[in-house]
């Protein structure tokens, strides 16, 4: 058994991977152990990922708030806590807060076989996360 004290820093969401102000904090990190990786992320109302897609899928449980995911070529889903969102694997997608509430979830997606977890992609545009 490994008990990691809460002693890391909230981290700020990269602009490459982001838009608007998001907070990452991460829960565990793929290792030699196990695939797994896992973040609990906060978005700002309007905050989202940029597209991307995992060669292993993602799970995301909602914790708070209300928010959005969307799969290419789909229409956007509204999120709310307490639901699970599985993404298919390699499956181009964005998720994010709606823009007037903020959104937190769990990001749970296992590493491939090259210790790649994401491939990130562009941003979502303005156009786009509001139709």
């Amino acid at each position: 058994m490994e008990i990691t004290r809460s002693t890391r820093p909230t981290g700020m969401g990269p602009k490459d991977w982001f838009t608007g102000t998001v907070f990452v904090d991460p829960v565990r990190n793929p290792d030699e152990q196990s695939a797994l990786g896992c973040s609990h992320v906060r978005f700002s109302p309007g905050a989202r990922t940029a597209w991307h897609e995992h060669p292993k899928g993602q799970t995301l449980y909602v914790t708070d708030g209300i928010g959005y995911v969307c799969r290419r070529g789909g229409s956007i889903e509204e999120i709310r806590p307490g639901d699970v969102v599985f993404i298919e694997p390699n499956e181009e997608h964005w998720h994010g807060a709606s823009t007037d509430r903020f959104m937190a979830h769990i990001a749970i997606q296992e590493a491939d076989e090259h210790g790649n977890v994401v491939t990130w992609l562009e941003h979502v545009t303005d156009e786009a996360y509001k139709r």
